[in-house]
């Protein structure tokens, strides 16, 4: 032998030597000509090519072997004296031939749309649970005017929250900081909206406190929720869920139950404005983005009319909404499958119209598993299943178009079903169940139909 033996060949591959040379497939590839490599400067090409056939294998042309080869540091005397070939590329062509090629797959990437399941179904339940305070106060300020003034003034502040917390978000892009101002100026200014608006329906009452509450505590919970703060909300709202819990069992007396709402107040707002000064800390941006008012608008104008269409669902069966209410948080978690399972069909498809196939089908799935659950809970509520699933439908379909920037289209449909349920209303009160069906079916309709259109597309995912 020329040289000592190696008691392990190179990265550990201890098998590389006797298998590739002996396949079939390393022998029917070599170029014409060649004799079955034995002794001599043939053999050292065959142990050359397998110790570098998991680089030459992936190789598409014999240049990219002469770069492999460069890259090892070869010379012209070695590649002529060793090996037999007059340059280079003569002996990456020889290379090229006798090794198969190879291309493995590429490792498989992390979803980025991964969702956290725990967080999700958090803010599902913070969606629910204020609506305790009702049945805690509501022997205190029942009246047919204060529970419109409490409808109205939440309306606005649903619709002022929508269009806040997008505006807030767009700021993030900035800092965090910035988002916090956002917030800081907004929020105050919604829950006095919403207050002036229900104290005009109720006027100088009892109730107008409870309507003044409701959009304090509204605005606080929306600044928490822009700040992924969904557990120190959740602990705020622990008086007010064991006040709840404690009904059925005790009556707790007018002082207490004014007292629990208060305190749960008193720790959101508490919690909001101590979460926003730790924000404001942060170091401010050197150059913040202020994009324009307006495109908040169309995210306002959609929770006025998710908040109109709700309200007159509830009005018949609220144990639905309430249901429809807790299910926000598996929505948001199949809005984070929809995206991610998007782009695994990108990487997974070869043309736009198979990508297309694979999307529909992917929305399909995504509506399925979110509606499928709503079933036996408009039937355990005794609501009918039909205009329960199709509000639900549109709801999902216009936050999954949001989600990906597109605004107004799912603004302008949702309003026109909120118009048509209203108009309805006040032709006939109250809407019956047809009547809420035919419309928010027709809606979810056109946003599926806009959804396959602007989201089959694979830019929209790049």
């Amino acid at each position: 032998m020329s040289g000592p033996i190696r008691l392990e060949p190179p990265d550990g591959r201890d098998d590389t030597l006797t298998l590739r040379l002996a396949t079939e497939s390393t022998m029917t590839l070599r170029l014409p000509g060649r004799r079955p490599a034995r002794w001599g400067k043939d053999a050292a090409v065959d142990r050359l090519a397998a110790e570098l056939a998991d680089q030459i294998g992936p190789a598409v042309h014999a240049y990219e072997v002469a770069a492999v080869l460069e890259s090892e540091g070869l010379t012209a005397q070695q590649i002529e004296g060793e090996y037999g070939h007059r340059n280079l590329f003569a002996l990456a062509e020889d290379l090229y031939g006798r090794v198969p090629r190879s291309f493995p797959e590429p490792p498989a990437a992390a979803d980025p749309w991964k969702p956290d399941p725990v967080r999700c179904g958090l803010r599902g339940a913070l969606f629910a649970l204020p609506g305790l305070a009702y049945p805690l106060t509501a022997r205190l300020w029942q009246s047919d005017r204060a529970v419109l003034a409490l409808v109205v003034a939440g309306l606005i502040s649903w619709a002022w929250g929508q269009g806040l917390g997008h505006r807030a978000y767009l700021r993030m892009a900035s800092g965090r900081a910035e988002a916090a101002r956002t917030l800081m100026a907004g929020a105050p200014l919604g829950a006095l909206l919403a207050f002036v608006t229900g104290l005009a329906i109720v006027g100088p009452s009892p109730a107008a406190f409870f309507v003044a509450g409701q959009s304090c505590y509204l605005a606080a919970a929306g600044v928490l929720l822009v700040l992924a703060r969904e557990r120190l909300l959740l602990g705020a709202l622990a008086p007010l869920m064991v006040g709840a819990a404690a009904l059925p069992f005790r009556e707790p007396g007018a002082p207490l139950r004014i007292g629990i709402s208060v305190f749960t107040l008193v720790l959101v707002a508490g919690a909001a404005a101590h979460c926003l000064r730790g924000t404001l800390k942060l170091p401010a941006a050197a150059a913040p983005v202020s994009p324009p008012l307006v495109a908040s608008l169309p995210y306002g104008l959609f929770g006025l009319a998710a908040g109109v269409l709700v309200a007159f669902a509830g009005q018949q069966h609220p144990l639905a909404v309430i249901a429809l209410t807790l299910s926000m948080g598996p929505a948001e978690w199949l809005l984070y499958r929809y995206r991610g399972l998007s782009v695994a069909a990108l990487r997974a498809t070869a043309t736009p119209a198979a990508f297309r196939w694979r999307s529909a089908a992917v929305l399909g799935g995504c509506l399925l598993v979110y509606l499928l659950p709503l079933i036996p809970a408009a039937l355990l509520t005794g609501a009918e299943p039909a205009p329960l699933l199709a509000l639900a439908a549109l709801l999902w379909t216009a936050l999954l178009l949001q989600a990906f920037g597109i605004a107004w289209v799912p603004a302008a449909v949702s309003l026109a079903a909120a118009t048509g349920v209203a108009s309805a209303a006040l032709a006939a009160p109250p809407p019956g169940p047809l009547t809420e069906f035919l419309c928010c079916t027709a809606a979810a309709l056109a946003l599926t139909g806009t959804t396959l259109h602007l989201l089959g597309r694979p830019t929209a995912h790049a």
